[in-house]
Order: structure tokens, then sequence, then C-alpha cells
């Protein structure tokens, strides 16, 4: 008996997922799974024979220098923790506890370090906080004393806790606005206020919130390779990785041991940020939580509030205030400010550098799509059909959040560098293998916008497509794909934006400066005292390009949503 139509096509629809799901696999697999794998074995082979030893990472562990690294990254982090906490907390509750006007205003302004590469707020960081920037220079004149702020790891903790407080303001923002405002109230009924009633009742139950925003500013302080180079603080572990595979030499064992040590402690870190909030119900009783009831500031509590939110603003927003100077400045040094302003490293920048500007173009375009075009199929093959092992495809995209872009850009090199093209070109040196860095590195976070707009999409609106005689391909490419519009641009501009300004990866990979994208083109700069004027104005045009891809990004996700409510 011949297959009925409906069975042929549900058959071959089968088929269809399978292989999207296949060529899915084979991606992640070549490009995440692969490389990084390398870097594992490498760490645990011996060299020259390729036994299994562990006498690197004894090695590693009787090696002073390495230690010592190991435990300033531990200690960087930490304390970037604690510091971006003492940042965030107070912009977080004055914003959500009380009518506060520009709140909204705050909110924004307090978002505004993400856009800005870290290493390049370190340098415009020295010029103002270091020992002999505009802050230290005014205090030593009027006080006779200086402040070691950007001194060793110091600089370090500062300029990290700076960039990356926004991620707990974020969340601990949003986890404020869901508290269940019936348990504020019966804590405020049995005579709890105050400090304790925000200890012992709000924060608590905010702390999911916390703990994400705190755990991501730890993997990525953690993590980073550019802004301790640019201050000269080498003795940290993703510093050490990258000198070590640059100086020794692909085959040194140690490079990838710390390579190792790097993926253990980040994965450590989001596992015992997970068991932070394990076992305790942070659920609220009625939808929403109805957020924290908001009152209106005493004149005493209105002064102290504004001039707490405006010192801390004025810290966050130092980077870009020093990096503007910067950018103008003719001479800036052993001044609180620039001797006179100029144009002419923008010139310079539009004139000798527009290949930074254009390969990042193309690189972060081609890498935008790359992970919409992954992302959207990992959410369809997850959420609208049963293949078997679906989720592990969501799982192996997201883990590319736990492995450092140093430890990516050597897996690269070590997986590829011996696989060579008909003339002899090693693979790894090829601009794509930038490119795929790239979207591998953020494809994360395309995969859960993607994953977040086809969830607020109804079957039932395929269904309906399909009871028509529609195809699944045609309703998919007809239905499903318009909807998912908002979510799917978003995704695009959002990777776009963050691989603009991607350095780790990219520093291992670039072979030749003709290939090099916008953030190398900015360490190159901002290496040399002369090429930092010029560094500033790229550093500005990067800060412009995100923050552009920023807008945008909320402009859609916004518009999307209004078309989803119905609202004008």
């Amino acid at each position: 008996m011949s297959m009925t139509l409906p069975a042929r096509a549900a058959r071959t629809m089968k088929w269809g997922e399978v292989s999207l799901a296949a060529c899915i696999v084979v991606f992640l697999m070549l490009f995440l799974i692969w490389p990084v794998a390398t870097v594992i074995f490498v760490a645990f082979t011996e060299k020259g024979s390729g036994a299994f030893t562990l006498v690197n990472f004894l090695d590693f562990a009787q090696t002073d220098l390495f230690v010592r690294s190991f435990w300033n990254s531990l200690y960087a982090s930490a304390m970037a923790v604690v510091c971006a906490s003492l940042l965030a907390l107070p912009l977080a509750y004055i914003t959500t506890r009380f009518v506060f006007a520009g709140s909204g205003v705050i909110q924004i302004l307090g978002f505004l370090p993400l856009i800005m590469p870290p290493f390049v707020g370190a340098v415009a960081m020295q010029l103002l906080f270091g020992r002999n920037g505009t802050v230290n220079l005014l205090l030593d004149d009027w006080f006779g004393f200086k402040i070691p702020f950007m001194e060793g790891l110091n600089g370090v903790i500062f300029v990290q806790s700076i960039h990356y407080f926004p991620f707990i303001l974020i969340n601990l923002s949003a986890a404020l606005r869901n508290v269940d405002r019936a348990m504020e109230e019966a804590a405020q009924n049995l005579g709890s206020s105050g400090f304790r009633l925000f200890r012992r009742i709000v924060f608590p139950l905010a702390m999911p919130g916390y703990v994400a925003g705190a755990s991501l500013v730890f993997v990525k302080v953690f993590d980073d390779l550019a802004t301790p180079l640019l201050l000269n603080v080498k003795d940290m572990l993703a510093p050490q990785a990258y000198l070590r595979v640059t100086s020794i030499g692909i085959s040194d064992p140690m490079g990838y041991v710390i390579s190792v040590v790097l993926i253990v402690t980040s994965v450590a870190a989001m596992w015992l940020s997970s068991l932070a909030t394990r076992g305790t119900d942070y659920a609220t009783v009625q939808r929403g939580g109805g957020g924290l009831a908001k009152r209106n500031l005493r004149p005493w509590e209105a002064v102290v509030s504004y001039i707490v939110v405006a010192l801390v603003l004025l810290l966050v927003l130092a980077p870009h205030i020093g990096l503007t100077l910067l950018s103008f400045a003719t001479i800036w040094s052993f001044s609180p400010l620039p001797d006179a302003f100029t144009t002419a490293h923008y010139a310079r920048v539009f004139g000798e550098s527009s290949v930074y500007i254009k390969n990042t173009l193309i690189y972060a375009s081609m890498a935008g799509l790359i992970d919409i075009v992954v992302g959207t199929a990992i959410a369809y093959l997850v959420l609208r059909t049963k293949l078997p092992g679906r989720t592990w495809l969501d799982w192996m995209a997201s883990a590319a959040l736990a492995i450092p872009g140093v430890v990516l850009g050597i897996g690269y090199l070590r997986a590829y560098y011996g696989v060579q093209l008909w003339d002899g070109t090693s693979v790894a040196s090829l601009w794509i293998m930038i490119v795929l860095a790239l979207a591998i590195r953020r494809l994360p976070y395309a995969l859960r916008a993607c994953y977040a707009a086809l969830q607020q999409i109804s079957v039932s609106l395929e269904e309906a497509a399909e009871n028509l005689g529609a195809t699944k391909l045609r309703t998919v490419r007809r239905i499903v794909i318009p909807l998912m519009t908002g979510g799917i641009v978003a995704g695009f501009v959002t990777s776009f934006a963050t691989a603009a300004v991607e350095l780790s990866a990219t520093l291992m990979l670039v072979q030749a400066n003709a290939d090099a994208p916008l953030a190398y083109g900015l360490y190159v700069f901002m290496q040399s005292p002369a090429g930092r004027g010029p560094g500033a104005a790229l550093g500005i045009i990067a800060v412009l390009i995100v923050a552009a891809c920023t807008v945008l990004s909320q402009f859609l996700i916004e518009r999307d949503r209004r078309i989803k409510t119905g609202q004008p």
C-alpha cells in the first residue's frame, strides 16, 4: 500500500528536523566542542609521547607565578563583585523603592558602562584616577596625599567593578520589581522597617536576581584578558595563558593547563551560583509580585539619595568622560586636564584605520547572521519538535558562556593551525576564523532572544495554517519567522554590538593587520602613549556603534511588544 500524503509529509518533515539538528551539531562540534576538547586534551597529554599525564597540572601547582596568578584572579573577581554590589545596590533600591524623579534616566545611565570595552575604559581611568591622574593630582595639591586607585590589582578591580556592575543593577532591579508586596506588608505589620526590613525581607526575596548578576560579574572579571594586560598586571590567569602561547608557542602545555583552570573555575562559579538559590522558595503569591510599595522621600532622604546617586553616576561615567577628553586632547600628562584640544585624532583614525572599522562591520554582521540562523533553528527544534535529545542542542550552544575567549582562541589555533589549504595557508590564519569565534562567543545571547520570541508565539497559529493546507516549511516561513522578527532582530543587534568590541578571542587569531577588527586596533593603539589619542577616538567610535545598536535593539523589542499586544 502506498504511503498517504500526510504520512509522507510527516516523514519528510521528520527527516528535515533530523538533518537540521545534524547540521547544528556539526557546526557546534567543529567550532566549539572540538577546539575546547583539544585544549583539554593537550593539558592532560605528555609533551612528545602523547601519553595521558597529570604532570602538567603538578607543574602548574608547583610554579609560584601560576599559583599567584590563580589567587590574584580569584581575589580580583571576588572583590569586583563586592565593589560592583556597592555601586549597584543603592541605584537599584532607590529607583525601585521610592518615587524618585529621573529613575528611568538613572537606569539608562547605569547601563552605559557595558557599551564600552573594559580595556578602553582602563586607559581613561588611568588618566583620571592613576598615580598622576586628575584626582590624585588634585588630592596632592589640596591635601598632600594620593590614593592608589589604579595600582596593581586595585586598578583591575576598580575598572572591572565600574564596567560590569550593570549586570547586578539590571538583574537586581528586575528582581526587586517582582518582590511580593504582601510579604513586605506582613513584615511591616509585625514591626519591621528601614534597614532591618531590607536586610531580612526585601533583599533575600530578590536574591535570585542578585546572584545571577554577581555570578556574571565574577566570571567576566576572571576571564578578562585585555584589561590586566593594558594595566601591566600580568600575574593573572588569562594574561598568563595568552603570554605562554604567544611567547613560547602553541606546543607549550602550560597555556592549555591554565586554560583548563579557567574553564573549570568559570563552570564552578556558575554552578555555585545556582546552588546559592536552590532549596529556597522565592515564589510570589500574586502575578508579578506587585513589586515594592513605593513611597515618597522625606526631604533629608531626598537630599541623601540624590547625593548618592550623583556620586555613583559620576564614578561610572568617568571612563566615558575621560575617553572623550582624551580623544580631543593634544597632550594630557601630569595635569588635571588636557593642555589643548584637537580633532586630528579623528582625522587620523578615519584616514589610516578605516580598515579596522570596515572589518568590524563585516565580521560582526556575519557573526550576527550566523547566530540568528543557528539560534532560530535551535529554538524551533527545542520548542516545536519532539526530536530526541533536542535539549542538548540548547545546552551545547549555551556552554559557550562558560568558555573564556582566550581559551577559545587558543583552541582554534591548536585545532586548526596544522590544517592547511591547497596553497599551504593555515586555516587558523584565515579571517573567517575570527568571524566563527565571534559567532560562537555571542551565540548564547542570540539564542536566548530567539527562544524567548518563539515562546511568545501560540502553537495554535501554526496549527491553523497547517489545517488550511500549508506545509510545515511554508508555515515556518510565512507565519513563525515574521512573528519572531522582533526577537530575531534584537538577537542580531545584541550579537553584533557585543561582537564589535570582543577582543579576548580575536587577539589570538589576528595574523595580519589588514584582517584586524576594531577591538584589536584599539588594543594596539592603547599600547603606547603616542597612540592613545587616536585610540581614544577609535574607542569613541566603538562606543557610538554599540550605543546605536543598543538603542535600536530596545526600540525593536518595544515595537514588537506593542504589535503583539495591539498597543498603538
